[in-house]
């Protein structure tokens, strides 16, 4: 009973933050359409969330009232406003998926209601948009049912299933992920320099300014420099294994052909079935080779990265995050400087912290202050180090 009162609870709470997060949505959006759909999930989500607390008082729990919502419904509908509702798009798709493998791990008639019901909201948005501000056509009955199977039958390719289902390629994504680690990165590690530095030349605020600054621009470009370098001779790897599977292609198809069959018997297809598979695809080389290279090498060649994006990204985001501990060195100088850069830099990485919940789904306090006591931790021991560095040099 106890632990029916507990989960009834949680459940109720993820249900008003959906609430609070679609109402605002709806106001915040200009379109009259998307506003409605908005407006439909709302509605859907006030339904969840009646349903939870008839179970608490079926229960005997006083219902709680609402209370504000999650830092990650803040956040999303924050940068909602700032940016409009297609600049989260990816963030809600990603919600809906927390919730909807929350309740795939309960076992209730309700549940799997609202679970089919958190599935739809994520085909909604699908149907809301591509992602890049172009409408896409919401039919009448979206918000109310869908016929995957159909839209599975449309397909061409996997990728083109994986393109449609936008919750899962959130996770592939890691744009915002890397931007969160970027700056915590360059935060960390130059706080770190800035305080060992400070406790080995106290009197000395221009050395530290100095010392920062070089912390700044050596780190993001070492940053900068390593990204690249990984990424391009990932992707210089993925594209020699394709080439060699396109050789291999072109110089023995009936071999390839065999090992693709080979692949899908491990699938559970019989001998024939598997053979008469491979064959057909095999008709047409271009979608022989793009499925070898992913059922045979589990390589997509859709997504084989960016090396210049990947390290102008991590260069900028480094660079965020470091030039926290150095500006209240360029605004001020002794004490105030020292105790400045401390406050200053405890306050951005809980703040770093609480973007990592975000993504996690964890208490935005526990994150925080998990951020905080890692920057704290490694800025306490390399003050310490500056420090007995400095007294052995004076």
């Amino acid at each position: 009973m106890t632990v029916d009162t507990a989960r009834s609870l949680e459940n109720l709470k993820l249900e008003r933050d959906a609430i609070v997060l679609y109402e605002s949505l709806a106001r915040i959006e200009k379109d009259g359409r998307r506003a409605a759909a908005f407006r439909t999930i709302a509605s859907n989500e006030r339904r969840h969330a009646d349903i939870w607390a008839t179970k608490l008082q079926d229960l005997g729990v006083e219902v709680p009232p609402a209370d504000r919502p999650r830092m990650r419904i803040r956040f999303i509908v924050a940068v909602a406003r700032l940016f409009g509702t297609h600049a989260v798009a990816d963030l809600v798709r990603a919600l809906e998926g927390d919730e909807e493998a929350i309740y795939e791990e309960q076992s209730s008639p309700e549940v799997a209601a609202i679970a089919a019901d958190e599935r739809e909201h994520a085909e909604i948005w699908k149907r809301l948009g591509d992602g890049n501000g172009r409408p896409v056509t919401l039919p009448r009955g979206a918000a109310t049912g869908r016929d995957g199977v159909r839209e599975a039958g449309r397909a061409d390719r996997p990728s083109d299933i994986g393109a449609r289902e936008g919750w899962h390629r959130t996770g592939r994504s890691g744009t915002l992920r890397a931007v969160i680690f970027g700056v915590s990165d360059g935060l960390v590690s130059n706080l770190s320099l800035v305080m060992g530095v400070a406790g080995a030349a106290t009197q000395e605020p221009r050395v530290i300014l100095l010392a920062g600054i070089a912390g700044l621009i050596a780190g993001a470009s070492s940053m900068a420099a390593g990204e690249y370098i990984s990424m391009q001779s990932q992707r210089e790897l993925f594209e020699r294994q394709i080439e060699l599977e396109r050789a291999e292609l072109e110089a023995m198809p009936e071999e390839e052909e065999a090992e693709l069959a080979a692949v899908y018997r491990s699938k559970g297809f019989t001998r024939d079935e598997a053979a008469t598979i491979a064959h057909r695809l095999f008709r047409d080389k271009d979608t022989a080779l793009d499925t070898l290279v992913r059922e045979e090498l589990g390589l997509d060649p859709d997504e084989l990265g960016s090396p210049w994006g990947a390290a102008g990204g991590s260069f900028v985001a480094f660079a965020i995050g470091a030039s926290v501990p150095v500006l209240p060195y360029l605004l001020g100088e002794g004490a105030v400087a020292f105790y400045g850069t401390l406050v200053l830099s405890l306050v951005a990485l809980f703040a770093v912290g609480a973007g990592v919940s975000v993504l996690t789904g964890r208490s935005t306090l526990y994150s925080g202050l998990r951020q905080v006591a890692i920057g704290a931790v490694a800025a306490a021991v390399t003050y310490a180090v500056g420090t007995l560095i400095g007294v052995t040099v004076i």
